[in-house]
């Protein structure tokens, strides 16, 4: 009976984690397991990976895998090329209309100016008529 206590206490101590002190990092992926990063805390994170701070200075900082904040780098710039074609295929567009727009306008002050020359070649012979009235 004294193998089978003795066995119990080893089993126990095998399966438990080993406690680290907080500054030791450590845990690999296991690190910040549960913990949720709300989307400014990614982003300034990934600013300042941008900025050129060491992945692995930040990674130990932030008690995260490495993985992870290279994983959140590829997804906000995947976003940000995805935002700028974005903003092309909208002015696109808008560049389409005010083309549109533009010869719309043109057509109009051409009417325009026709119009009034034919207004002056009626009008060039004889001084403005006042009407009379019919009765």
């Amino acid at each position: 009976m004294d193998d089978k206590s003795n066995v119990k206490p080893c089993a126990a101590e095998a399966s438990a984690p080993p406690t680290r002190a907080p500054h030791a990092g450590g845990g690999g992926a296991e690190a910040g397991h549960g913990r949720r990063f709300s989307a400014k805390r990614k982003l300034a994170a990934v600013q300042r990976l941008m900025r050129g701070e060491s992945l692995e200075a930040l990674s130990r900082e932030m008690n995260l895998p490495a993985h992870r904040l290279s994983e959140w780098r590829d997804r906000v710039l995947i976003a940000a090329e995805s935002a700028l074609k974005e903003r092309e295929r909208e002015r696109d567009a808008r560049d389409e209309d005010i083309v549109r727009l533009k010869a719309k306008v043109g057509e109009i002050t051409m009417a325009n100016e026709l119009l009034y020359a034919k207004i002056d070649r009626l009008e060039a012979g004889r001084p403005l008529v006042g009407r009379r009235s019919r009765r």
